[in-house]
């Protein structure tokens, strides 16, 4: 499947004329994502929104302009699992170019995408990118949020 080439993109301009992206929009959906962990910033690289772990290291690269006409991103992903899931998955999943080789993992956003896997897939790159100090931050967030999830079911 091949994606829409009329789907919106976020425009940096701000002009009101240009068509803003709805809340299921790809894009808006994994910046979400990116900007939820600790001190991400986000940033244009080679013409694409990037996320980067304290505006120094990328993390995850959206990916709309591979000469593929497929819309995704790269994430930096755990050892062993790009080539486990690419296996595994080949509609969901690729070897991006340029960086797949250190093995990121290329996630396709233009199928039915899971989210809550995506979210785990970007939480897994920042995991990989990140100070353990940042680390430890998120994963003293994600005790309190679990936590407070158990209180609330009490």
């Amino acid at each position: 499947m091949t994606r829409d080439s009329g789907s919106s993109r976020s425009d940096p301009s701000g002009d009101p004329n240009t068509e803003q992206p709805s809340a299921d929009d790809p894009l808006v959906r994994l910046r979400a994502l990116c900007t939820a962990l600790p001190e991400v910033t986000e940033r244009p690289s080679h013409g694409e929104p990037t996320w980067f772990v304290r505006d120094r290291k990328v993390f995850v690269m959206y990916a709309d302009h591979h000469h593929d006409d497929r819309l995704g991103f790269w994430a930096a992903a755990p050892e062993g699992v790009q080539q486990l899931l690419v296996e595994a998955e080949p509609g969901g999943f690729y070897r991006p170019p340029y960086v797949g080789h250190r093995g990121w993992l290329g996630v396709y956003l233009d199928v039915d995408v899971d989210w809550d896997r995506v979210a785990e897939i970007v939480t897994d790159a920042y995991r990989q990118i990140a100070p353990k100090r940042l680390v430890a931050e998120l994963d003293r967030r994600e005790s309190e949020s679990r936590q407070d999830r158990e209180v609330g079911t009490q």
